[in-house]
């Protein structure tokens, strides 16, 4: 262990690393998150502490020394380490890259300076920003601290000490004479010299100068103060203050020098400049570059001489950063344009200049004129499907807030009704229409905008957008695209031409061709060699795409990736490969940054969407980050896009060798990711750049004092896991590829990589206690479980190489696990008597990213979080600030963290906590971070401060802007309390989240926490199905006969088995049988282990209601009533609902309004709640029989916003007023407006290869879309349209089962309309016997013969999730997924549909839609 001491007494503790020395100097904190070789043996470093604010260190351990061109080092900027002592967060003890040949601590031992690891160097970095550079010793424990004396560089020559005695000469063949002053020169600045054919004559500090020597005089960098340096200043004089003087070109103190010689002044700053990440704007043209620096001094532009003026302007502290004389060629610059550690911006400073003059004569100005539009039209995304979700309502709300700004008004298609870009008060107006050229068509007509939108909704956007350009819609009614043209979207998108544009600039996309049949794509093969990777020209999320290892697999891929494009490419396989991804930002005047990188943990060849993502990279040098970083501001500049755009890269793990994948010319995934990841607003800085507006004039909106032109530099890790849903889905593959399957995926934060891996693992799955070794499938094939794999198979002992080359993930990450997993088994040997383990042990535990769940194995939680608190290990508090504490932050964008001793910010004032919706799943979508959005804007109106807890980087709750204060962390008990007890709010609402936070509500009610709304003790009587049915049998509501466990004979079948505090009906089913009832009860009980498990008997072909209402203490303020349109049984989410319902008498509601108000009086209800009802129809028409199936959700439901919207009323600002205790009026039954509203769930099963498509209790849709009409028929139509329905053309193909008859009035009214009806033989057990005509079925649909497939299941099986043999009618529904055929699986459906066709409401009437 050691200490480092400042000169105000405030002490480091940490553990020491490197070589075992006590040293005292100068500290210093420098924010670059890669190159610590070439820092280290940077001269300018001398005698100075050198503190890294990335905390992960020494990941690529340090290169053998080897000589490169000229004789120079290839990998270090001179011939040892000058800085003093290197402090930092972590040290990796494991490296991993191909170049290494020793460790950062092995490599610090040799060269005998001392390191510090364990600090935390963020609260270090912000004490040095707030007081100014300090002198400080790192004194090793043991040693008397009196012996060691603060020791002030400041005072001494340190030039001197760095310089070199002898002249020496480089490239002597060169063709050019330079003499480079040595102050402590950086091996690169020769280099560069000698690269562009310099002869460079290389002279110590105090030599003399003689201008006949040299064509050129070059001075270098160095350290200190430039004042000592007077021989130097004196030297320089005599050749620089003549007449005609050769040009000087000076660097960092080169250009301090050359300022003294002129005679302006220097001044110490306060703690300098030090930093891959510098914006500095070129006086003249006002571009903006992102330079590397390293000083601690400046010079003062206002002692300029006359003749003299500023070059450069740091734009964020306006500090001068170069000079140059008006006619002479005299100039210098206080950056470092020759990089080594950090970008390459302005290495060609003399073309730079040259082209800027140049553009200048030529009255070329960086601004081209530009009118701003006034009416602006964005197009959304549509519904959630997987690959495409809520990241697009993010970035959509981003860009309106961004227009309206700047006062443009602003309109919005898009059909998805659950999200909050289609609320009041965000868009001007918004239209809930299908996402087709058509309807789009038509709203240009209507309202005239003159600008439009494309890269703000995903793929179906941009294909609406591209088609739009075809047509000529665009250029007819003068709307002009802003941001990225149509030209370059279509560059980026079609295979061939995007090839051609990268060979223009000598830039290399991985081997492969495009072919537009079979057999040109088995040709292709043959020519790259198998394996092959397949994919689809114009998809999302990798549709259509996988991997072939011979011509059978590749015949087979290709065929069912033609049914849904007209475009394939065939890749050579570069499977194993590194896969790296930039964010890139550019505007229209050619200012360019990448705003972070991103590095997968799963190798190439699964999909980005797929793969577990790091950020920043975590196993990249400083070369590869930033070669990558140029060739992505160089491949973006020359496609000409403007705003936001996506890079992703292969990189041989073994060599410098690299492919570009791909360029995505919009908002992505990736986008939000990195938004959320860095704290940069990705979309809104895109929306304004589409307006014309130059980047450097943007504020970074979370310092609010520094410009958007800038490369956030992170001081934490960032870990992104997906979630996948596929137990939901019968006969799915688990495996995961090419293709994107993930319907969520979690975003966590830590300072150290163990730490934010184990929060995200536990983020996707509540039931995960992190890196668990006790989930078992298989290694080498990937699948959704493959992570835990990895903890089983170091448990096994495995070694980190054997897992290598197994998995292909690289062995820095493997080691992290194993990391974890060693020290698992530590913790395991205390689990007889907890309280023996030591602190330190426990402590290290929460560092890694352990649970006290995890940590408790022998005793409870709250034993291990008292036992925690006893010993003070608590979480603290960071921002996330993008700049790594350089400057003050007004952040409010937190996590927590143990790898720390201090909070960021104090806990003053009371606020008010909402819990978010946590992870995107099936069943719990954007609807809930609607309501929780709702909910904190109508608090923040009421004059609350709000809290927010959310871990979902594809939200807009989870947007910093939107709440006072945002905990980006972990929605679980622990870390709700532990945020509870440092902010003491005046409570928490738990009931805006979905099923998540309910989940924890007795948990956190215990802990005496105050919770707002219905008590958690009723909250359980609803969750908990044994509770609620005793409950309903008290007030005498009738409902299906129910059983708990215990007893399963009295029920009868068919039976619903349901768990207890689930979403989505996970584990629901229906029984048939008895062997159906043992199988779905152990998956119930697995699902609810501590809570009960009821059995009722199932109702067949009954009408399902569903009902929305808010209470206040069990008085019922508004209820809101919608129908299903499927026969109950559909599970709610997966249902077609209508409001205002249409077909329930006035008995009825009055029947549903007495129980609505029974239930909520039982309760207590305080805030949103949802019922479900079931009607069977007896004897008559009007005598219905009124049951409760399947639950009563003490929160808000997915129906929420979609019965908000239709009827007018926002259910979620009135259950907040009322959670808050305030008074409102009731509202009673929602009647509506006079519009009909219908919500059409939207499928993913395209996406999941195998998938049963039948609907039953269990939620299978990932999204929805709603529309309105004057009735339900054209809503209805409008709808399915928008969920990328076709309307049939001419042939149909029927296959019914038992309901001819009751399809029999519409059958005849489809033969009218002049359709062809192909009908099935019969029903199965008639296939099995004649199995001819089978084939031809198959056969038809592979020939696209049907536009529309109708197939209904047998009456009976109405939920029943059929045997896994596969029925001809799986294999009918199959294929017509697979070739994109429209189909209709549910018989109420069908007649609506085709009731809707007859009625001619198929026309593009576009009133009545606006909102």
């Amino acid at each position: 262990m050691a200490t480092l001491i400042l000169e105000d007494g405030t002490t480091f503790k940490g553990r020491l690393f490197g070589a075992n020395a006590s040293v005292s100097g100068e500290v210093v904190f420098q924010t670059g998150m890669v190159g610590y070789p070439e820092a280290l043996t940077d001269p300018s470093y001398r005698c100075q502490i050198l503190t890294l604010t990335y905390p992960l260190q020494g990941n690529y351990g340090i290169p053998q020394d080897e000589e490169g061109d000229f004789g120079l080092s290839k990998w270090f900027e001179s011939s040892k380490i000058h800085a003093a002592a290197l402090i930092v967060g972590e040290i990796s003890q494991n490296p991993s890259h191909w170049s290494s040949s020793m460790s950062l601590d092995q490599w610090l031992k040799e060269q005998g300076i001392p390191g510090l690891e364990g600090v935390d160097t963020r609260s270090l970095t912000k004490k040095i920003r707030e007081k100014g550079t300090m002198l400080g010793k790192l004194v090793v424990d043991g040693m008397p601290e009196a012996n060691v004396p603060f020791d002030n560089p400041d005072q001494r020559n340190l030039v001197k000490e760095v310089s070199m005695k002898e002249p020496l000469v480089f490239n002597p063949s060169g063709t050019v004479r330079i003499t480079a002053v040595d102050c402590g020169i950086k091996y690169n600045q020769i280099r560069c010299l000698c690269q562009r054919g310099a002869c460079v004559t290389v002279v110590p500090w105090d030599h003399p100068l003689d201008s006949t020597d040299f064509d050129g005089l070059f001075i270098s960098n160095g350290p200190g103060d430039p004042q000592f340096c007077k021989e130097t200043i004196n030297n320089v004089r005599k050749v620089v203050c003549v007449d005609n003087p050769k040009p000087v070109f000076g660097i960092c103190l080169g250009h301090q020098l050359l300022s003294l010689v002129i005679g302006a002044k220097t001044y110490k700053m306060k703690y300098g400049n030090r930093g891959h990440n510098q914006p500095c704007i070129h006086k003249g043209t006002d571009r903006c570059f992102i330079t590397s620096q390293n000083h601690g001094f400046a010079v003062d532009p206002l002692t300029l001489p006359q003749g003299w003026d500023v070059l450069f302007t740091n734009a964020n502290d306006q500090t001068s950063e170069g000079i140059v004389h008006n006619t002479k060629h005299l100039f210098s610059v206080q950056f470092h344009p020759e990089h080594m550690a950090g970008p390459t911006d302005l290495v060609s400073l003399f073309d730079v200049f040259l082209d800027t003059v140049r553009d200048h004569k030529e009255g070329k100005s960086g601004k081209p004129d530009f009118i701003r539009p006034r009416k602006v039209l964005i197009l959304g995304s549509g519904g959630l499907s997987i690959g495409q979700a809520g990241e697009f309502d993010y970035s959509g709300s981003q860009a309106i807030k961004a227009l309206k700004e700047e006062n443009i008004q602003t309109v919005l298609i898009n059909p998805n009704i659950a999200t909050v870009q289609t609320s009041k008060g965000l868009a001007d107006k918004v239209y809930f229409l299908p996402l087709t050229p058509e309807y789009v068509t038509e709203v240009i007509k209507n309202e005239r905008p003159d600008g439009v939108l494309l890269t703000f909704g995903g793929q179906t956007a941009l294909n609406c957008g591209v088609e739009l350009t075809k047509r000529g819609v665009l250029e007819k009614y003068a709307v002009r695209v802003l941001g990225t043209p149509v030209a370059s979207i279509e560059m980026t998108e079609d295979r061939k031409i995007f090839v051609e544009k990268m060979e223009e600039i000598n830039e290399h996309v991985a081997p492969s061709e495009a072919a537009l049949s079979v057999e040109q794509a088995v040709a292709a093969a043959e020519r790259l060699g198998y394996p092959v990777l397949v994919r689809s020209a114009f998809a999302l999320g990798g549709l259509g795409s996988g991997f072939a290892n011979n011509s059978e697999e590749l015949t087979s891929l290709v065929t069912s990736a033609f049914a849904h494009t007209s475009q394939v490419l065939v890749d050579k396989s570069l499977k194993g490969w590194k896969e790296i991804e930039y964010e890139v930002v550019r505007d229209t005047y050619d200012n360019c940054i990448t705003v972070c990188n991103m590095e997968n943990i799963d190798p190439l060849g699964i999909h980005t969407g797929e793969s577990i993502v790091v950020a920043p990279s975590q196993t990249l040098n400083d070369y590869e980050y930033n070669k990558l970083r140029d060739t992505a501001i160089k491949v973006i500049r020359h496609l000409g896009i403007v705003g936001e755009c996506n890079i992703q890269y292969a990189l041989n793990p073994e060599s410098e060798q690299y492919y570009i994948i791909e360029v995505n010319a919009r908002l992505s995934r990736s986008s939000a990711l990195a938004s959320k990841a860095t704290g940069y607003p990705l979309a809104y800085v895109a929306a304004k750049l589409g307006l014309g507006i130059p980047l450097p004039v943007l504020n970074n909106s979370v310092t609010n004092q520094t410009t958007a032109n800038f490369e956030p530099s992170l001081d934490y890790c960032v870990v992104k896991v997906p979630r996948w849903d596929l137990s939901k889905f019968l006969r799915v593959s688990t495996k995961i590829g090419s293709s994107m399957k993930s319907v969520g995926e979690v975003m966590a934060i830590g300072r150290s990589f163990e730490e934010a891996f184990q929060k995200a693992l536990r983020m996707v799955d509540e039931n995960c206690v992190g890196f668990d070794h006790t989930i078992k499938p298989e290694l080498q094939t990937p699948t959704d479980k493959r992570i835990f794999v990895l903890a089983a198979a170091l448990r096994a002992g495995y070694t980190v190489d054997r897992l290598y080359d197994l998995t292909k993930i690289d062995r820095w990450f493997l080691h992290k696990m194993k990391n974890i997993a060693d020290h698992e088994k530590v913790l395991e040997s205390y689990n007889q008597d907890e309280s023996a383990m030591p602190l330190e042990v426990m402590r290290k535990a929460k560092q890694l990213g352990f649970s006290d769940k995890q940590i408790a194995l022998a005793v409870t939680e709250l034993a291990m979080r008292k036992l925690r608190h006893d010993w003070s290990i608590l979480p603290v508090v960071k921002q996330i600030d993008t700049v790594a504490a350089e400057w003050p932050a007004q952040t409010n964008y937190l996590y927590l963290t143990y790898n720390g001793t201090e909070s960021d910010l104090g806990f003053s004032e009371p606020h008010v906590m909402v819990i978010g919706s946590g992870v995107y799943r099936i069943g719990s979508s954007v609807e809930f971070d609607w309501c929780a959005v709702g909910c904190i804007m109508e608090l923040r109106k009421m004059g609350y401060k709000t809290i927010m807890v959310n871990y979902n980087p594809e939200t807009v709750s989870t947007d910093y802007d939107m709440c006072d204060r945002l905990y980006f962390d972990e929605i679980s008990f622990e870390v709700v309390m532990d945020i509870y007890e440092m902010e003491n709010p005046e409570g928490v609402i738990l009931s805006m989240g979905g099923q998540l936070p309910n989940n924890i509500a007795m948990s956190l009610h215990r802990q005496q926490c105050r919770i707002l709304g219905t008590s958690p003790e009723f909250i359980d009587s609803a969750e908990n199905r044994f509770k609620f049915s005793r409950m309903l049998d008290t007030i005498g509501i009738s409902q299906p006969l129910w059983k708990e466990l215990t007893e399963i004979e009295t029920v009868g079948y068919p039976c619903l088995v349901r768990p207890s505090y689930v979403l989505s009906g996970a584990a629901m089913n229906v029984a048939y049988t008895d062997s159906d009832l043992e199988k779905y009860l152990s998956s119930a009980v697995a699902v609810s282990k501590e809570y009960p498990v009821v059995i009722s008997k199932f109702i067949q072909e009954a009408k399902e209601i569903d009902v929305d209402a808010v209470a206040c203490d069990g008085v019922v303020m508004a209820i809101a009533v919608s129908e299903h349109v499927e026969n109950a049984g559909v599970h709610s989410g997966d249902a077609t609902l209508v409001t205002p319902a249409q077909d329930i008498n006035q008995k009825t509601m009055e029947r549903i309004k007495m129980i609505v108000h029974a239930i909520g009086q039982e309760l207590q209800v305080t805030g949103p709640f949802n019922l479900q009802l079931i009607a069977k129809v007896v004897f008559l028409k009007d005598i219905l029989d009124f049951l409760v199936p399947a639950g009563f959700p003490m929160a808000v439901s997915r129906s929420f916003p979609f019965v908000s919207k239709t009827l007018g009323v926002d259910l979620v600002a009135l259950a907040t007023h009322v959670i808050m205790g305030e008074e409102v009026e009731p509202v009673g039954l929602m009647k509506g407006v006079g519009i009909v509203g219908v919500k059409v769930p939207q499928f993913s099963f395209s996406r999941l290869a195998g998938a049963d498509v039948v609907l039953g209790v269990e939620m299978t849709s990932t999204g929805e879309v709603a529309c309105f009409g004057e009735n339900r028929y054209e809503a209805y139509l409008k709808a399915m349209l928008s969920t990328g329905f076709k309307i049939p053309k001419k042939n149909i193909l029927l296959s019914i089962g038992s309901y001819k008859s009751e399809l029999l009035p519409t059958v005849q009214a489809l033969e009218s309309l002049g359709y062809d009806l192909y009908a099935s033989l019969g029903t199965a057990d008639f296939y099995t016997e004649h199995g001819d005509k089978q084939r031809n079925i198959l056969e038809y649909l592979e020939d696209h013969h049907f536009d529309m497939v109708i197939n209904l299941s047998m009456r009976n099986s109405g939920g029943r999730r059929l045997s896994s043999f596969v029925t001809k009618g799986y294999r009918t529904r199959r294929m017509a997924i697979d070739y994109s055929v429209p189909l209709i699986i549910d018989i109420k459906c069908t007649k609506l549909f085709f009731q809707a066709i007859h009625d001619g409401y198929f026309s593009q009437a576009v009133e009545l839609q606006c909102f």
